[in-house]
């Protein structure tokens, strides 16, 4: 199979092809290798290939036979290096898989590399030091997101047609929206984080993936949604398969809209413009939209801080059991400067104020839950800005503590991290771009606890409504004219 034919279909039609013998899941995954041999110098997305060392029998799975590239965080594949982003964990392998990752071998994906990450997962931008950034496909001067930002600029360029990724603050969403992409972050304890950890980052850090449709994110849902023996808790099971969501009609929804986002920083015009083009399209469709006023439950100056004592904290306990296991010092040769001053005020964070933390965890996820108990879902801008160029979020970094790099990290994302906070579903939506860049702009969808299905609904709508699969990057596999 050519590279070119490769690009042309989705997840599901790759397997489709696979399981009626037109395609040998062999071919796939070279036309993949060749994909990303074709565009990863361009953008270095990828951090490391690997052959793949599963056999998939295919029609055994609605994806048996898929190239697939895991994160470098999260996850973990044995006898495979899992680095974090980082030098602190540089050469760590894998001794076992983790649940995820059976789950992703049962349905079939062949899993062939990993895709880079910011350290420690620890920015919404990927330029980590130990592998260098990671260019967004449609114009590489820009960042491609983060912290699943490999993974949202290997899809977008036709390497793979989805990719795992984790989403603590918005790591999925803002990659989707930087790079013309679907991406729904799950409920918390939808997906298992097991067995050696219980909860990511107190239950903020959820497992999902960004892809070219939407089928592809709820197929791969469906195959690695549910708990393993010792979650601590996990979400009410669906009514039914989200695969058959995304051709169900949604009805006509009560979607509240947030132009502006919490803490005061302003939308800017384009994609203001893009969010009034949505609701034009949403009431076109026959949906119910308003103007929302969405009481956060705390000050913004509070959220920030609670999220900044959790996320370092967290952090700091990371980065003590590497540098215990790897016999390395924790310093600026081994931390990022920005990871540094993160560890130091983890620190200093108390046990009183942790605690405090999950108080305002708990305060933000009642209040959200009162909103949803009124309203179907809720439309924000994924990101109030354009993609970023590279380079905009080291400016000044070396003088910020764990407080201020926080601060920052919400200040330029601040519509996505209170759903983690309150562990509610939610996606960006790649319905539009920016006229004079050309670059995408996501809008994000998020709807009340274990309400996927939902905005898996209304996503297969607004794809049929407004289609972006035609739209490809500047950097695309599909270019490329080898076998």
């Amino acid at each position: 199979m050519r590279v070119a034919e490769y690009v042309r279909f989705d997840a599901v039609g790759l397997a489709e092809l696979a399981a009626k013998g037109e395609v040998a899941p062999a071919e796939l995954e070279a036309a993949a290798r060749e994909a990303a041999r074709a565009v990863n110098p361009r953008i270095n997305a990828i951090v490391e290939t690997w052959p793949a060392d599963d056999e998939p029998h295919p029609g055994s799975t609605p994806l048996a036979g898929v190239p697939f590239l895991i994160k470098d965080i999260g996850v973990a594949m044995a006898g495979r290096r899992v680095e974090l982003g980082s030098r602190l964990a540089a050469g760590n392998v894998a001794g076992a898989d983790s649940s995820l990752m059976l789950r992703f071998r049962r349905a079939g994906l062949v899993t062939f590399g990993r895709t880079a990450s910011p350290e420690m997962a620890y920015s919404i931008t990927t330029e980590p030091v130990l592998y260098g950034a990671t260019r967004n496909p449609w114009n590489v001067e820009r960042s491609a997101g983060g912290s699943s930002g490999g993974a949202g600029a290997a899809v977008a360029a036709g390497v793979v047609p989805i990719a795992h990724g984790t989403d603590a603050a918005g790591s999925l969403r803002i990659p989707a929206a930087y790079n013309g992409l679907f991406g729904l972050k799950p409920t918390r304890g939808r997906v298992s984080m097991g067995p050696d950890v219980d909860e990511v980052f107190n239950g903020l850090a959820v497992h999902g993936s960004v892809s070219r449709t939407v089928r592809d994110s709820a197929v791969l849902l469906d195959q690695i949604r549910g708990p393993e023996p010792g979650d601590p808790y996990f979400a009410q099971p669906p009514a039914r398969p989200y695969a058959e969501e995304v051709t169900r009609h949604p009805g006509s929804l009560r979607i509240g809209v947030l132009t502006q986002a919490w803490g005061g920083r302003r939308t800017t015009t384009p994609v203001a413009d893009a969010l009034s083009r949505t609701v034009r399209l949403l009431e076109s469709l026959g949906h119910q939209v308003e103007e929302a006023q969405v009481d956060l439950g705390v000050d913004w100056e509070d959220f920030v801080l609670a999220n900044a004592r959790l996320w370092t904290a967290n952090l700091t306990a990371s980065v003590d059991e590497l540098a215990a296991a790897f016999d390395r010092t924790v310093d600026s040769s081994t931390l990022e400067p920005v990871s540094l001053a993160g560890y130091h005020y983890g620190q200093r964070v108390s046990g009183a104020q942790f605690v405090s933390a999950l108080a305002v965890r708990n305060r933000v996820a009642r209040s959200l839950a009162r909103y949803f108990d009124a309203h179907d879902m809720l439309l924000t801008p994924t990101v109030p800005e354009l993609p970023v160029p590279l380079g905009t979020y080291a400016e000044g970094a070396e003088a910020l503590d764990g407080l201020g790099w926080i601060g920052r990290v919400f200040e330029r994302s601040p519509f996505t991290a209170a759903f983690n906070v309150a562990g509610t579903p939610a996606m960006s939506v790649p319905l539009t771009a920016d006229a004079e860049t050309g670059l995408p702009i996501g809008m994000q969808f998020a709807a009340g606890y274990g309400r996927e299905g939902r905005l898996f609904r209304l996503a297969g709508q607004l794809e049929q409504a407004s289609p972006w699969s035609g739209r490809t990057s500047t950097v695309w596999a599909g270019n490329h004219t080898g076998h």
